[in-house]
């Protein structure tokens, strides 16, 4: 405990700090689970051996296929917002790199299942361990559980989690996968506490979806509980209170009571108008990163996809998506959507692993020592025009069903967007000619995120349709922090200072070329920092879909003047400490429920 209390920076040693995974509070019992990490057993076969290995190895793929089948029958009357999470495992337990890179593994070196499939993961680990965006790692979760599963079945583990309970518990372990999350829900458990995950994660999704409160991140949970000690969970503040005193837990009771009250008036506003109380309209919108998401957007009342990451569509598959494919995905997004807005972002990934995966054909390319501010993004489709040119084709095609946005990552300079906009009107004369509709009015935006657009946004506001902040990047380009690393995330300060006059100075020259400004950055959905952003003049926040309820009830009971005023306070101050203490004032005062004293 005197080990974790100096990890808190002194703070209470019987309460650990981690993230808020699904919202509530609960007290209970703790059931400690810790499921076999064995490492794989590694063998050499005879090579009479090798086929009946390979069938062994195809059927417990098809045993755990057949277990996820059998959960997505058993809830699909109860949870339609979460079978698609479970319809994209299933699809990764089919997918080439998880059975074919197997098989190859088991046939071409002659080794066992188990062996064949480490290494298969040991290789989609590598593909997604450059990718700076945080949801698109998070994917990697996901092809991890599966794979985890198809091992179990090899070693002759059932898929069940060995939690049996006569009372109502919260259980703590290493991880969840969004199935042992919905089979949680279904037995007596009241809250999860884990040392992995993140809020994007579908683990995270799919307990917010259930109403099941998580905390996720708490490192070396499960060392420090007890099965049978009684704890406070709060995911809320993303805390786990160990050992809880009688009046902490009379007082979160209390707190329990007031957020349900809360939730319950919170669902009244889901689709109603997203517009202040002196008239002033701003679009909230939703993040996406799979067009199965779609159906939880629209339910959570999103009034257009603010972002749309096409990243994992790349990564499911060992080889990259061919324009049909990708055409397919991008005409149900937008005809589901129609007629409002759906914004596209162009491919944004770097780093030597993913470009020698989707590349090997066109360009070689060495290890970078920096890929953050190497070959990333706009750069990196700019210096594999084929791939670039295949996914635009795709874009352009989907334009017909409805209002396609395509948005173009990080661009830094006026001579990136000229580039672009060469091959996009090459394509559209290529169309033309093969007498395939596209709609040559489509929008075309950029991401604001590195400081040189800030300094040029005058000049890039002239040539595009829309500017939409990427505040992730931004902040992390601008004060020089790598959000990745343990010794200076901390500094990572989405309220500095430096970082609002930058947001404020994109909305300004953007709106003097009369055109829009997005933000799509995990600030819009931070009920702290969401009414700044208000208040600096964006005319669409794009979030978590789960959010939007919550920030649309704030604007709904806001004036914009007064917005506005906050927004012009906060750009005086002169670091984030005196935001953090304005917004203290400022934000109890209009938003009781909320910013309460806890």
């Amino acid at each position: 405990m005197q080990e974790q209390n100096q990890q808190n920076g002194g703070r209470d040693p019987r309460t650990l700090h981690g993230i808020s995974g699904s919202p509530g509070i609960v007290i209970g019992k703790v059931v400690v689970l810790r499921r076999g990490q064995d490492a794989s057993c590694h063998a050499k076969l005879a090579a009479d051996d090798i086929g009946p290995e390979v069938e062994r190895f195809v059927d417990a793929v098809r045993l755990v296929e057949s277990d996820l089948m059998a959960l997505r029958h058993q809830f699909e009357d109860e949870l339609q917002e979460t079978l698609s999470i479970i319809d994209s495992h299933i699809l990764m337990v089919r997918d080439n790199m998880v059975l074919d890179q197997t098989i190859c593994f088991i046939r071409d070196e002659g080794i066992n299942a188990s062996w064949a499939l480490e290494k298969s993961l040991d290789l989609i680990r590598r593909k997604f361990a450059d990718i700076d965006d945080g949801y698109i790692r998070d994917r990697f979760s996901d092809i991890e559980y599966v794979v985890g599963r198809v091992a179990r079945r090899l070693a002759g583990e059932d898929s069940g989690l060995p939690v049996d309970v006569e009372e109502n518990v919260i259980v703590v372990s290493d991880d969840f996968s969004p199935e042992d999350t919905i089979r949680l829900q279904a037995e007596k458990v009241i809250g999860l506490a884990c040392e992995k995950g993140g809020v994007t994660s579908h683990t995270a999704i799919v307990a917010r979806s259930l109403g099941l409160p998580a905390v996720l991140g708490l490192a070396d949970v499960t060392s420090m509980c007890t099965t049978g000690e009684t704890v406070i969970l709060d995911g809320f503040t993303g805390r786990l209170y160990l050992a809880p005193t009688r009046d902490q837990q009379i007082q979160h009771l209390e707190y329990n009571r007031q957020h349900r009250a809360f939730t319950s008036e919170l669902a009244r506003f889901i689709h109603l108008p997203s517009e202040s109380m002196d008239g002033m309209r701003v679009r909230l919108s939703a993040n996406i990163e799979m067009a199965e998401e779609l159906a939880t957007a629209q339910q959570y009342g999103a009034e257009g996809i603010g972002l749309f990451r096409t990243e994992f569509e790349y990564f499911r598959h060992e080889t990259a998506p061919d324009e049909d494919a990708m055409f397919a995905t991008y005409r149900d997004l937008l005809a589901g959507f129609a007629p409002q807005p759906v914004t596209i972002r162009t491919l944004d990934v770097g780093g030597d692993k993913f470009a020698s995966h989707v590349t090997a054909r066109d360009v070689r390319l060495d290890l970078e020592r920096n890929p953050a501010l190497g070959l990333r993004s706009i750069r990196f489709s700019l210096r594999n025009p084929r791939l670039f040119v295949i996914q635009l084709r795709a874009m352009l095609r989907a334009s017909c069903y409805g209002r396609l946005r395509i948005l173009l990552p990080m661009i830094s300079s006026l001579d990136e967007l000229s580039r672009v906009r060469a091959i996009l009107q090459e394509i559209m004369q290529s169309l033309t000619r093969e007498n395939i509709a596209y709609n040559p009015a489509v929008e075309v935006g950029i991401m604001i995120e590195v400081p040189s657009a800030v300094v040029m946004a005058d000049a890039l506001a002239a040539k595009v349709d829309f500017f939409s902040i990427g505040t992730n990047d931004l902040i992390q380009y601008l004060l020089a922090i790598d959000r990745g690393n343990e010794y200076v995330a901390q500094m990572y300060e989405p309220l500095h200072p430096a970082v609002l006059r930058m947001i404020s100075q994109t909305v300004e020259a953007a709106h003097k070329q009369g055109i829009e400004v997005s933000l799509c950055g995990e600030m819009a959905g931070d009920v702290v920092t969401a009414p700044v952003l208000l208040g600096l003049g964006l005319d669409e926040l794009s979030m978590r879909p789960s959010a939007i309820a919550y920030v649309k009830r704030m604007l709904r009971y806001s004036c914009y003047s007064q917005l506005s005023d906050l927004g012009r306070k906060v750009l005086h101050c002169a670091d984030a400490i005196e935001v953090r203490r304005l917004l203290t004032r400022y934000l109890p005062h209009y938003y009781p429920e909320e910013f309460a004293s806890r």
